[in-house]
């Protein structure tokens, strides 16, 4: 049951589960976080798009403790295009929100970009374009130069490298959080229901029909990143977890590896033994045994991390809780 504020005029309050289901040519998906200084504009500036179509915008406030939440209200009773607004319950993460965004459009085509303006808007068009003329089912964007912080490009390239070798994609492809999706590829992706989704792994499981395009990347508008370490490594965590077993044969590796150096370290051992040498021993005992627990530990930490979330998602843990959607057909000036 949800606790939904009244509507307001020119406004539904929609079951969860229940998009509309007149289709458009194209549906924008803008998770918001912090977002209430930017939101606003950009919204305006996609309003004005003109898609072969038609046009939709779908904001998913991921429990965000600004005042983006009457922001976004305020957007839907005054849209001039048709706009949903997903308030989720608490804060669940970014791709948790995109999913909940997902499972609500009714595009054609679909695309996904951030709250910030450091995408700009007139290049959504163009990626759409690209997409819907071309076949694809999936395009990325790329930038020629990033405007994020140093740390943070630093942590995308290891992300997107460690990508490379977990998950089924062309090498080299830039996976951005600005991509554009067709319906095929929504509604199987959609269908994820685990508590900890990565957008572009599901995406990987789907198709190949895949593409980019380069396009500009602007400074941030306002603030700061909303991307910490923490964040970025429980993203790579999803990555690393919930879409390959790679982790789980590089831990058989490493004991494999460590099996064998003990072999030769038994022998060095005897060896010494035979020689008549008395050596105290004491150093290469603790190298050896500080070398083998440690990759002990680290064998038990990653099948720890596979059990844990196999658990939690057993236990039901949710994707995301939507406390109430607002709808609005737009108003025509």
């Amino acid at each position: 049951m949800t606790d939904a504020l009244p509507a307001a005029e020119g406004l539904s309050v929609t079951p969860a589960d229940t998009p509309a289901d007149t289709p458009v040519g194209l549906s924008i998906v803008v998770p918001v976080y912090r977002g209430a200084a930017t939101v606003g504009a950009l919204v305006e500036a996609l309003s004005v798009l003109r898609p072969a179509g038609g046009l939709e915008i779908i904001l998913v406030n991921d429990g965000s403790p600004d005042n983006s939440a009457e922001v976004c209200r305020a957007l839907a009773a005054t849209a001039t295009v048709p706009l949903t607004y997903i308030e989720h319950a608490r804060n669940f993460g970014e791709h948790n929100a995109v999913m909940s965004g997902l499972r609500q459009a009714r595009g054609a085509f679909v695309i996904t970009m951030d709250d910030d303006l450091q995408n700009p808007p007139e290049e959504v068009l163009r990626l759409y374009d690209h997409a819907r003329l071309g076949g694809w089912d999936v395009v990325y964007t790329r930038y020629a130069v990033k405007e994020h912080e140093g740390w943070r490009n630093l942590g995308s390239r290891f992300a997107n490298g460690v990508a490379d070798m977990l998950l089924d994609k062309p090498k080299g492809l830039y996976l951005s959080s600005f991509r554009c999706m067709s319906a095929l590829a929504v509604r199987e992706v959609a269908k994820y229901s685990g508590p900890y989704p990565y957008v572009d792994g599901l995406l990987m499981q789907v198709t190949q029909r895949l593409d980019s395009i380069e396009v500009k990347h602007l400074p941030r508008a306002e603030g700061r990143s909303n991307y910490t370490l923490k964040r970025l490594v429980l993203l790579w965590l999803n990555l690393a977890t919930n879409f390959s077993v790679l982790p789980l044969r590089l831990a058989i590796l490493a004991g494999a590896v460590m099996g064998v150096m003990g072999i030769f370290a038994a022998a060095y051992v005897m060896f010494e033994g035979l020689s008549g040498e008395t050596p105290s021993g004491w150093a290469s005992m603790m190298t050896v045994t500080l070398l083998v627990a440690g990759v002990q530990f680290l064998i038990l930490g990653v099948l720890g991390e596979y059990v844990g979330r196999a658990f939690l998602s057993a236990n039901g843990k949710p994707q995301g809780v939507v406390r109430d959607i607002v709808t609005s057909e737009g108003r025509r000036s």
